[in-house]
């Protein structure tokens, strides 16, 4: 639950980003650490935002696969989580945009074994994206 208490529940690794709502203090030497679970889910959706509009990915497994790479993750369990959640194949084409509330909760929920926010929560999150 490193995810919920560093208020990155996506956990976002560091990669030099310098993400709105990051904590002055970054305590975690891989994960980046936010100041409100808002801005870690805003950076979720910040994120998904760019697979789907600059690289193109519009299904589960283009999005798992590039968030979470097979060669340090079991992608195919996290694609099989994420679709099941969504009640979608895999490699079906989805929009994104309107679904994207509903990836942010299958994401934190496989990242952190839990998806413990309110439904405000992750909207705010969304919105601020």
């Amino acid at each position: 639950m490193r995810g919920i208490r560093n208020n990155n529940p996506g956990n976002i690794r560091h990669s030099g980003n310098r993400w709105q709502g990051m904590s002055a203090q970054q305590t975690d030497a891989a994960f980046v650490q936010f100041i409100s679970p808002e801005y870690g889910i805003r950076a979720l959706s910040k994120l998904l935002d760019t697979y789907s509009q600059t690289y193109g990915l519009n299904t589960v497994r283009g999005i798992i696969h590039k968030y979470a790479p097979p060669v340090e993750n079991n992608s195919g369990a996290y694609v099989e989580a994420v679709s099941s959640a969504l009640g979608v194949l895999p490699d079906t084409k989805i929009d994104v945009q309107a679904r994207k509330a509903d990836l942010v909760q299958a994401i934190i929920k496989h990242e952190n074994g839990i998806q413990p926010y309110v439904l405000a929560v992750i909207d705010t999150g969304v919105t601020m994206a």
